[in-house]
């Protein structure tokens, strides 16, 4: 079964990925952030040089290419534009984005209210593209408001989702599950393969599958909490005893075999970023990712489930281990966290040359004292700006830098360790 990542390594661990064929329905609240679930899963369709048809009928243009036009691939991007002469009524302020040079492939549907020529137009579309391209429908919610009533948004799903199916391919589909009925959501979780609910209780945020055709773990079916870190998605998974402590003996079979991460990731229909956190012990693999990889070791399940030794050192944490870790990413500049509890927070970061970030990299703190370990860097605080270099140490309370720059051509490390 090839599999397609989520751009989002927690998720793909939770639910063993997207499976080809995979309409994939978000039934979501307000304040869930789910635009960030489809940013990850944009990124992710370019980095795996695949074609991607954004169908908006809730968002204009402008607002949907600020936050992925970084990482567009125009020659594997079509954006179907069903908002301005739809929800937007052709208001001047949202056909004024036509009249300037645009340097992507969007298209305009002139009447989107009308069902047969929208399916015309989108399969005029599909005519000029490669196979595997993804989908995203930003709003069922908005079809329905376009089209009348659910009936017809439900006529045009029952069409669409067999035909995305048989394409092999993945779609997202949003829906906002206070604008429908229950008989609405109950129709389209019968036929979709994938169906995932966004909710926010007492200011957390949480995931649950409602859906998920062809996965045996059940873990997927609990609510797991969730946190935003600007772009990054961070899903709070359980730890499965005897399974997340198995990465260092992958990487020992692995190695033993003479097979690099993406080698056995291809083996095994995942990502090298994943084979590489699992290696690190920082995901779980779901069971049919854990028995494939057995399979691709040629290994039984026995033999990486027997319980190692610990020997680990609990108050030593060395550079390694934080740099196998996911980094936050601002403008190239890395934060990899060491410590993130008992009200104390301290990250290594790092400034490859020549970078620089317009802001303090850390938010919603109240003091922080930092350490320069490698290289110099400038930094700017009420308009004073100063050098920095290995061995210097700042100290910073109630009020933060406004820019870090790295001027040079030498990589700059620091540790930063502040208190909520």
């Amino acid at each position: 079964m090839n599999k397609i990542s989520s751009g989002i390594n927690s998720l793909d661990s939770l639910i063993d990925s997207f499976y080809i064929g995979d309409n994939v329905v978000w039934e979501v609240e307000a304040g869930t952030n789910y635009d960030l679930f489809i940013e990850n899963f944009v990124r992710q369709s370019f980095d795996d040089n695949h074609g991607l048809i954004y169908i908006s009928f809730n968002r204009s243009p402008q607002s949907i290419l600020t936050n992925i036009k970084d990482f567009i691939k125009k020659e594997h991007f079509v954006l179907l534009d069903c908002f301005t002469s739809g929800k937007g009524k052709n208001d001047i302020k949202f056909l004024k984005f036509y009249e300037k040079q645009i340097n992507y492939n969007i298209i305009k549907a002139e009447n989107p209210s009308d069902i047969e020529s929208f399916n015309i137009l989108l399969n005029s579309i599909e005519e000029g593209l490669a196979s595997g391209i993804r989908y995203i429908f930003d709003s069922l919610t908005g079809m329905q408001d376009l089209w009348g009533n659910e009936e017809n948004t439900y006529k045009f799903f029952t069409y669409i989702c067999p035909r995305l199916f048989d394409m092999g391919t993945v779609a997202y589909w949003i829906l906002e599950k206070d604008a429908h009925s229950q008989k609405f959501k109950a129709n389209l979780r019968h036929i979709t393969q994938v169906v995932i609910d966004l909710y926010k209780r007492r200011d957390k945020l949480y995931i649950k599958t409602l859906k998920l055709e062809g996965r045996q773990d059940r873990e997927a079916f609990k609510p797991h909490q969730y946190e935003i870190d600007r772009e990054n998605i961070r899903i709070t998974l359980p730890k499965k005893e005897g399974v997340t402590d198995i990465g260092i003996t992958i990487r020992e079979f692995r190695m033993k075999l003479g097979v690099s991460q993406k080698e056995l990731a291809d083996k095994v229909d995942l990502t090298a970023s994943f084979i590489s956190q699992l290696e690190n012990n920082q995901i779980s693999p779901s069971l049919n990712s854990f028995l494939q990889i057995c399979d691709a070791l040629k290994v039984s399940p026995s033999q990486l489930l027997e319980k190692r030794k610990q020997t680990a050192i609990p108050w030593l944490i060395n550079e390694k281990t934080v740099l196998s870790k996911e980094p936050i990413i601002l403008n190239d500049v890395r934060l990899y966290s060491i410590k993130n509890n008992d009200n104390i927070s301290a990250k290594m970061v790092i400034f490859p040359n020549k970078t620089a970030i317009k802001r303090h990299f850390s938010d919603n703190i109240s003091s922080e004292y930092i350490h320069i370990i490698q290289g110099s860097l400038f930094v700017t605080m009420e308009g004073r700006k100063e050098m920095v270099s290995q061995c210097d140490s700042l100290f910073f309370k109630d009020k933060f830098p406004s820019e870090w720059r790295n001027e040079g051509d030498e990589t700059v490390k620091l540790i930063s360790i502040s208190c909520d």
